[in-house]
């Protein structure tokens, strides 16, 4: 893969968020509907990813570890998302710490599943019992 593959993920994302975004009213310059930001930056994505592919197309270098490692971050933040609304608080955020102190950290399975339930612990503590923020969760204390 080359590093033109880069300028993907902004066009795709920004075709996808202008789509959804045409639904809002654009209203007008001097005043802004709701669709206004969403489309601007749907269309600041778009052109984004093309200015990465035109200049990659002039640079050689393939794609780095480094950047697998976003691309996977990214991914597996796009899947915490998923299952954060689906299964609550606790179990994809163990999970996600997990993967990225094993897979990203390269830390022992010791360290990981501790640091992954007490950073999960405390989180909770903080935000759900100590701020009471309203996440969905799986524990009722």
């Amino acid at each position: 893969m080359t590093r033109a593959a880069a300028g993907i993920p902004p066009i795709l994302l920004g075709l996808v968020a202008l789509w959804f975004a045409t639904d809002l009213d654009f209203g007008s310059l001097t005043n802004p509907g709701p669709g206004l930001w969403p489309i601007v930056v749907s269309v600041v994505l778009v052109i984004a990813g093309v200015v990465i592919i035109v200049e990659a197309r002039q640079d050689t270098e393939g794609l780095t570890r480094g950047a697998i490692t976003v691309v996977i971050a990214a991914v597996s933040l796009a899947v915490y998302a998923y299952l954060f609304e689906l299964t609550g608080f606790e179990i994809p955020t163990i999970l996600l710490l997990a993967l990225w102190l094993k897979a990203f950290g390269r830390e022992s399975w010791l360290v990981t599943g501790v640091v992954s339930v007490v950073a999960t612990a405390a989180a909770y503590a903080l935000f759900i019992l100590g701020l009471g923020v309203p996440l969905p969760h799986l524990l009722v204390i």
